[in-house]
């Protein structure tokens, strides 16, 4: 058997493990739920008014969309970290199994997260009055494209999660670089109210992308009213920065996930 296979195999069994305890911890998958839900009716219902009514409704809902995949690589990082602070990952080292198989049974388990979130909160936002306007091709590539960048930054999660010594360390970790990565973006509001020094790290800033092609793809609003359209190449091109973004922290974290789980396994 090939070691791609092998891994492939071994991750399968990983990652339906991890499905399955899920099932054992739902107070997390119900956290993972209710913030989506709670962020859409906040926004929606609260903001809305003062931030462009309807019009806002329907460009807020894609950004809340990357945000929260982006915010699933929490759930991510406090997995690992416990499977490493209770002794699982020892076990693990111990099977005649593919080193690969643990950090990618994680990734794709939590990929799963995605699945039910994205679902949850597409149901929230047609209640608030969200719509998708588009093609349902369109539509499914905007899901599509936004499960991919929820792939890629569960490798982020894995890497940070390995790092932490503990998982009270792994908790303040992930929020210390969450909030500035996904609120320093189009998500919630247009970077060109920034200020002048911040719009490009918001403009080049992954969430927007993937915010901005989720809106494209859906046929939603890309800009609020009363703000131009950005002109930035990654505004221009966002479906193919956005995929070119995912699968740049893919082949990045990917490989250093890898290498820390090789030395924690080793010890």
């Amino acid at each position: 058997m090939s070691t791609v296979t092998q891994a492939i195999r071994d991750g399968g069994v990983i990652t339906w493990r991890n499905l399955v305890a899920m099932k054992r911890v739902p107070d997390a998958l119900l956290a993972l739920t209710v913030q989506p839900i709670m962020f859409v009716l906040l926004f929606a219902l609260v903001f809305a008014g003062s931030l462009g009514g309807d019009a806002y409704r329907e460009f807020l809902i894609a950004g809340i969309f990357a945000q929260t995949v982006a915010f699933n690589v929490f759930f991510t990082t406090i997995g690992m970290a416990n499977d490493l602070q209770k002794g699982i990952i020892d076990r693990f080292r111990s099977l005649p199994m593919s080193r690969l198989a643990v950090v990618l049974g994680r990734a794709t388990a939590d990929l799963g997260v995605g699945v039910i979130t994205l679902v949850v909160m597409s149901l929230t936002g047609l209640v608030v009055g969200w719509r998708i306007r588009g093609s349902v091709l369109d539509a499914l590539a905007g899901f599509g494209l936004l499960l991919l960048f929820s792939f890629a930054m569960s490798w982020i999660g894995v890497l940070v999660g390995l790092t932490a010594r503990t998982v009270e360390v792994a908790q303040s970790a992930g929020l210390i670089w969450l909030f500035p990565f996904t609120f320093v973006s189009s998500a919630f509001v247009s970077i060109q109210g920034f200020p002048g020094w911040l719009q490009p790290v918001g403009e080049w800033n992954p969430v927007s992308a993937v915010a901005r092609a989720s809106r494209q793809l859906f046929g939603n609003p890309t800009q609020l009213p009363g703000f131009p359209e950005s002109q930035a190449w990654p505004a221009q091109h966002a479906v193919l920065y956005a995929v070119l973004a995912s699968v740049a922290i893919i082949v990045v974290f990917l490989p250093l996930a890898v290498a820390r789980y090789r030395r924690v396994a080793s010890r």
